[in-house]
């Protein structure tokens, strides 16, 4: 698989990163076993997980891996801290909370370092320069290689790449941002895109399949097996399943049929090649479904075709967003 520097920095990443979402919930550790083995073969090295994800037994399961199934060293291990489970506080940016999270990130891994730790999401409580701080911190111990953020919108990413550039040699300049992109969500073109291109920052796409939809599976109903079916997960896929998504499903249908692939890999190919894009990060159900979204490997999109999907999923974009003397 091809490898990509992470932003402006020397990490280079495989272009298609593995996700860890519902390890240790959904996904059983034999299960898990087969997707890393496969990811791993296909010559993928970004594994994306989080403290939060099923409560803390992904990253765990992901450490009984490594080692035994996959060296270490041939992984960039990803991990997030800073989402909690306090419905009364979502979100915890503190330095004692970030750091603490990165102590029990690396015993649950069972690593001394994460190649990249990335801040979950932004901390309207506590000062910008608190949760950068720790983010130095984590790097100059040694417990962090690279860092970086994930759902932060546009002025806030902006500002906290700013800071970290202020001070070059004292401070961790940001490696990446971890954000929903796909041709069903392309909200993050307005500014967060923009941001990250003009700062170095590579961007990691999560969802790049629209959650599931773009690979047209709901096209005739919901499948039984499909987390669309699932009471937890059915409202984070239903947003997904309106007219104007069946129009782009549509339309990526019509392109693989033209391309005679998947629809899965004309989305997953769409998305991989957008300007700034370091590595989707794609979750899978099982091996099966992993190995045939890395086939995607072998395929380029031919300009017309992204060209027709990049018109039919087009986001409405007017003042400020785009040049004001053209409005």
């Amino acid at each position: 698989m091809e490898q990509r520097h992470l932003g402006r920095t020397g990490l280079r990443v495989s272009r298609i990163g593995l996700g860890t979402l519902t390890w240790g919930r959904d996904t059983d550790e034999h299960d898990a076993a087969d997707q890393l083995k496969a990811f791993w073969d296909a010559g993928g090295t970004l594994v994306d997980t989080a403290d939060v994800y099923g409560g803390g037994e992904a990253e765990y399961l992901l450490g009984r891996l490594v080692g035994s199934l996959v060296p270490r060293e041939d992984l960039v291990i990803a991990t997030k801290a800073g989402n909690v489970p306090d419905p009364y506080r979502r979100v915890n940016g503190s330095r004692g909370h970030l750091l603490a999270a990165l102590d029990a990130s690396l015993e649950r891994l069972g690593t001394d370092y994460v190649d990249l730790w990335q801040v979950h999401a932004f901390d309207t409580a506590t000062p910008l320069e608190e949760t950068l701080q720790a983010v130095d911190l984590a790097v100059s111990s040694g417990r962090v290689r690279y860092a970086g953020v994930s759902n932060f919108c546009g002025w806030q990413l902006a500002k906290a790449a700013t800071w970290q550039l202020a001070a070059p040699g004292v401070r961790t300049r940001l490696a990446s941002t971890q954000m929903e992109y796909s041709l069903l969500q392309r909200g993050i073109e307005r500014e967060v895109l923009p941001a990250a291109l003009d700062l170095g920052i590579g961007l990691l796409p999560s969802s790049p399949l629209g959650r599931g939809v773009l690979t047209g599976k709901y096209r005739q109903g919901t499948p039984s097996d499909s987390r669309g079916a699932s009471e937890r997960l059915a409202p984070f896929v239903e947003p997904y399943l309106d007219d104007a998504a069946a129009r782009v499903v549509d339309a990526v249908a019509t392109a693989a049929d033209g391309l005679a692939t998947s629809p899965l890999q004309v989305a997953l190919a769409w998305v991989r090649d957008r300007p700034g894009v370091a590595a989707p990060i794609l979750g899978a159900r099982n091996a099966g479904q992993l190995t045939e979204a890395l086939s995607v490997e072998a395929l380029s999109l031919p300009y017309e075709i992204c060209q027709a999907l990049d018109d039919v999923s087009a986001p409405v974009h007017r003042y400020p967003d785009q040049d004001w003397s053209t409005l």
